[in-house]
């Protein structure tokens, strides 16, 4: 099964940001994203919405597919 908390943390390690980093371009880009310690939060009890997965791959240059096995 997909852990999306290690996902997300190698993207952002391959860009070079820290999820510190990430939450404040976020928040400066407008999204309502909590500050980090509420991000690391979310990802650690595997409790973060959608639509904030969605914003950190959309500013990484990923998009989510979902496709049947």
């Amino acid at each position: 099964m997909l852990n999306i908390k290690e996902e997300l943390t190698i993207l952002a390690m391959r860009k070079g940001l820290s999820m510190r980093k990430v939450a404040a371009i976020l928040r400066e880009n407008g999204y309502e994203t909590p500050k980090a310690s509420g991000l690391s939060y979310q990802l650690n009890k595997k409790r973060i919405r959608f639509e904030t997965v969605q914003e950190i791959l959309d500013l990484f240059g990923y998009d989510l597919e979902i496709k049947k096995r």
